[in-house]
């Protein structure tokens, strides 16, 4: 079959080609996917777990990628509650080989059924992104109605599901970005736009994708009792008064298929920016991106 590797740590970008790799084994609780549409996160390359397993060997070269959307080719030992031929989304295991590859192994548990009306190339850009904006505004700050939330990177990929989810969710929502993506983020629902150095109101929320001195300057603005999320890199500032929580999203079957459901009805977006072909992918990989949306790999029609 043929992939997207990393071969050299090293190398970084330079390391990445398409290349031929037999065809992935379905171990116990696993399934094989034939992968249609694939997600990246253009950092993964400096994540420990691109190039060692969970027992701390070397895995190069290793399939980059993580969100996928496809069907299901083959049944693992003792696999239940996906069949072969259904078509599933999720996300593959951090120190597995990844999506950026025509057949992925991934456990069970972290796919979820695909409606058939839903596109894989939207269903790619779902399962991490929609996850960690649940996860983060209501697993970790427990974001009720009629609260306030800051919400920086706003348009990214996960910031624009973060700011509709806690729009539905009855909160006013306070998205920050660069100045080109303001009509965008207030379009998806946020109750106001600022540049994440200039706002100084408190919040009793703050959901943080950038880390840096933007994360830093951001446990000022948390009210007594609130909370600081962050899934860039652990703060080294703490609220006051509250608390500060950074976390690695998990997966959860039973909200993939809740997110699904929400793309559905209308409720939720995800937003699709460039959609490549993985002949593109390891070029994708080193440049900015193009305007709002997740950059999508599609890897079969």
């Amino acid at each position: 079959m043929r992939a997207i590797t990393a071969s050299d740590r090293e190398a970084g970008l330079g390391g990445l080609a398409l290349t031929e790799l037999p065809h992935p084994h379905a171990a116990e609780n696993d399934v094989v996917v034939r992968v249609h549409a694939a997600g990246f996160t253009p950092g993964e390359l400096t994540w420990p777990a691109t190039w060692t397993d969970r027992a701390g060997h070397d895995r190069a070269p290793s399939v980059p990628g993580h969100e996928l959307s496809g069907v299901v080719t083959e049944l693992g030992y003792g696999t239940t509650g996906l069949t072969v031929g259904q078509r599933v989304f999720g996300f593959a295991d951090w120190a597995r080989d990844g999506s950026l590859a025509e057949y992925t192994a991934v456990e069970a548990r972290n796919l979820a059924p695909l409606p058939a009306d839903l596109d894989h190339t939207v269903a790619a850009a779902l399962p991490i992104s929609g996850l960690t904006a649940w996860q983060g505004l209501f697993d970790h700050a427990g974001l009720s109605t009629g609260q306030t939330v800051l919400i920086h990177g706003a348009a990214g990929g996960v910031g624009s599901l973060a700011v509709q989810l806690a729009r539905e969710a009855g909160a006013r929502v306070i998205g920050t970005g660069r100045a080109r993506d303001r009509d965008l983020v207030l379009g998806l629902g946020a109750d106001a736009f600022a540049d994440p150095a200039t706002w100084d109101e408190p919040v009793d929320v703050v959901f943080d994708v950038l880390g840096g001195d933007v994360l830093a300057r951001s446990a000022a603005l948390v009210r007594p009792g609130g909370t600081l999320v962050t899934i860039a890199e652990p703060p080294t500032v703490w609220p006051e008064h509250g608390r500060a929580v950074f976390f690695v999203v998990e997966p959860d079957r039973v909200r993939l298929a809740e997110l699904a459901q929400r793309v559905r009805d209308g409720r939720l977006k995800p937003l699709v920016g460039e959609v490549l072909p993985l002949t593109e992918a390891a070029e994708a990989f080193g440049r900015p991106r193009r305007g709002p949306g997740k950059t999508i790999i599609r890897v079969a029609d």
